[in-house]
Order: C-alpha cells, then structure tokens, then sequence
C-alpha cells in the first residue's frame, strides 16, 4: 500500500513521491509475474557452456494457479441483493442494470486474475458520451491508489503512470501521469520521475470519491504465483536437465581404444577416416585383438529424476494451494464431501479472496450509486446491498436431491431453495412459483 500523511494536499510533489514508490515495488513485480504468466520463467535465460545441450522447458504454472484461483472465485458472476430492505430494490435494480450495459461481469473476471497474479486488480470507472457509467481494468504495473495513513486509509488519489515517446511538451521522451483526486482529473508530464510538472487545467469527473479502485488479493497485496516462484524455477530447471541428459545420451562419444585415427590401407587404397567407415560401411575392422570400441555414456536414473519431480510439483500445488485437477485422486465418482475435502486449501485461499473482493466491488458501487443519482436515478444505500459469490464446481445433482429431501419439512422452504446449486434467487425463485 502506498500511503502518505493524512491531510496531505495532492501537488506535484505528492505524486512525485508517490510514483517513486510505485516504481521501486510494484511496478518491477509485476513485470516478473508477466513473465512467468507469459511463460519466460528463469530457465528461459539460462546460459551453457558452448556445445552442451541447454533446453529451456518452461512451465505455465502462473497461467494455471491464475486461471484455476480466478475461476473458482467468480465460477458464477457476482450477484448483488437488497437484504429484503425497504426501498432498496429499485435502486439497485437500476444499478445492476447499469453494470450489464458495462458488461461488468468480464471487467470482474480481469481483476480477479489480476488480483491472483499481482495481489492487486485496479479498476478505472469513467462516464463514455452519454455520460453513463462504464468501468474498465487497468494494469497494475502502471496504475495505482494511494491511501492516507489513517486507520481507515481512506484513498486519496488514483495514478496512471506511462512510458511517452512523444509528449508534446518539449520532450522527446519520459513519462506522463493522469492524477485523479475526489473530484478532478489532470494530466502531468515529464523527462523523468524527479521532474513531473502539472500540465493544464483540472477536469472535473463527477463521481463522489477517487474513480479508481484497488482490488486486493489479501491483506499484504500478495498474488497467488509470488509464493511459489522458487518451486516453478526449480521444477523447470529439473525437466530442462532431463531432456538435456537425454540428448547427450543421443549424442554419446565413440571411444576407440588401440585404434589410430586411420585404418591401414586395403588393396583398394581406402584410407577413410575411422568415423566414416562406421558412418557409411556400419561396420569397421579393428586392427587387433586389444582393440575395442565402447560408447562413453553418463548413466542415467530416470527414477529418482521423477520422483524428484513429483515431490516439487506436489509441494507448488499445496503451497499455491491450487489443486492439480489432473491427478487420479479427483476421479469423476467421488463424493461432493471428498471433493469439498480436496478443495479445502482452494476453498480457505478463496474465502480471504472474497473479503478483499467485496471491499472493491462495494466501493466500485458507491462510485456508480452517487452518479446514478445525480442523474436523478432512484435513492439507493451501497452499505446496504449483499454481494454474493458463487463457485465453479461439478455437481452431483442425485446426491445433492436426496440431501434436500431428507430435510425436507424441518427446514424452511426458501432456505432449502438457497441450497440448490442452479438457483441463485432463492426468493425470487419462490415468488414465482
């Protein structure tokens, strides 16, 4: 978190400080967790004496902790509700029709994965032409908040930062920064960090706070791959050196002993090399009988190579606590109770996800709320409203009726309802009927 004392006005200097602590911590992480994602692990750079084998295997496991931790966060889009309050529903029927025609359902997925991959998703909400509310995920590497250092850390401004190769403003290169506060948006540039200066006038932006919003993945700002990176360096590591052993294994050494490098000349003159013989005759003479030709091979243990293996990819899935879904042990007849018991680790993983991910979809809905009403929208209470999650499971629909028809008469109906994994209004379900 990037703080600065509470009370601080927002100048030049402010974001000047601001940026360079950005650019010291986040701004270098999320580069390296790109180039995991992307699949340029450290092996990728790895060098070798010239001639010996030097295979590069590069694991995505960032791609897959991402894709699985993000997935069984939103496995359904996040559902909002009234709390059966009094004058809530129209206010945030209107909202919630407001998010679809932002298509805010994708915009959620993005944070999630970014959260997952940073430990941090950062979200911009802006007004298009018709002045309605629209929201789009930023790159944590460029973008962040910062926050006073008060108990409650309220935010203070919002930063876009950005490599310019033509400013405009007299620079051949540098940086640009759009800084937006509480209630204005600029711009500021510069040849370099040390010497951003404010470049026109402020532009007011209409929501009531900072329009850009963090999304954290946990309270230290972690992502899901950071924990785990040694484990990936080294089973790429492991797996590149098996191919490389297998190669020079392919490529073993002749070691003639008692043989010169040519062989005495027959009647026909032939006086080819040793080599060319075996390559184009598969067969040589050798010139007596202390003479022998053997392979110079390095004997390789293929079993305790793949042991090791299997230990290190073990330790990644339990210490990322994502499971690898392609092990024998999530076979398609296993229980719902032995399955929730395999997803335990996932399932703790996703329920800090869940809080921090309600922190930034609550303040996304103060922002949205408060323009809604200003365009005369109806009243609306964002402390009010329930944010609800749903998970990416398989279902054993035979299992799950026959548990909620044992319960059947000594539990409430509706509450019954809320346990049918494809119904996601229970209320509403019932009203219908």
């Amino acid at each position: 978190m990037i703080t600065t004392p509470r009370g601080t006005r927002v100048d030049t200097e402010t974001v000047r400080r601001a940026a360079e602590q950005f650019m010291d911590g986040r701004m270098p992480l999320a580069r390296r967790m790109d180039a995991y994602y992307d699949g340029r692990s450290a092996v990728t750079f790895r060098r070798k004496p010239y001639g010996a084998p030097n295979n590069r295997l590069a694991h995505p496991f960032a791609r897959y902790i991402v894709t699985m931790a993000a997935g069984y966060l939103l496995g359904s889009p996040v559902r909002y509700y009234d709390g059966g309050q009094d004058g809530q529903a129209v206010g945030l029927s209107a909202l919630v029709d407001a998010y679809r025609a932002a298509n805010a359902d994708a915009v959620d997925n993005e944070l999630a994965e970014q959260a997952s991959l940073y430990g941090v998703g950062v979200e911009l909400l802006y007004l298009d032409e018709r002045a309605r509310v629209r929201m789009a995920a930023l790159d944590p590497g460029s973008a962040f908040v910062v926050y006073d250092d008060s108990a409650e850390h309220r935010p203070v401004m919002g930063v876009q930062l950005r490599r310019a190769d033509r400013l405009g403003y007299g620079y051949g290169g540098g940086y640009q920064a759009t800084v937006r506060t509480a209630s204005e948006e600029f711009e500021m540039v510069g040849p370099s960090i040390e010497e951003l200066r404010r470049a026109g006038e402020g532009r007011p932006h209409y929501f009531a706070g900072v329009p850009i919003v963090e999304y954290w993945n946990n309270a230290r700002e972690k992502g899901d791959v950071e924990p785990v990176v040694s484990l990936i360096d080294a089973y790429d590591a492991l797996q590149s050196d098996r191919i490389n052993d297998k190669q020079q294994f392919a490529e073993s050494l002749l070691v003639f002993t008692g043989v010169t490098g040519f062989a005495p000349s027959d009647e026909a003159g032939d006086t080819r090399s040793i080599g060319r013989r075996l390559r184009e005759d598969q067969a040589i003479a050798l010139p007596d009988r202390d003479a022998r030709v053997e392979w110079l091979t390095k004997r390789l243990n293929e079993a305790d190579s793949q042991v090791l293996a299997d230990s290190v990819r073990k330790d990644l899935h339990r210490l990322a606590m994502v499971p690898d879904m392609s092990d024998e042990s999530f076979a398609g007849n296993v229980s719902g109770v032995a399955m929730k018991y395999k997803l335990m680790g996932l399932e703790q993983l996703t329920r800090v996800k869940e809080r921090w991910f309600r922190e930034g979809l609550r303040q996304r809905m103060r922002l949205a709320a408060g323009v809604l009403a200003l365009e005369g929208g109806p009243g609306f209470d964002p402390e009010r409203a329930q944010i609800e999650f749903g998970r990416s499971l398989p279902v054993n629909l035979a299992e799950e009726a026959a548990a909620l028809a044992s319960l059947r008469g000594l539990v409430p109906d509706e509450m019954l309802l809320g346990q049918v994994s494809f119904v996601d209004n229970a209320r509403a379900s019932r009203r219908a009927r």
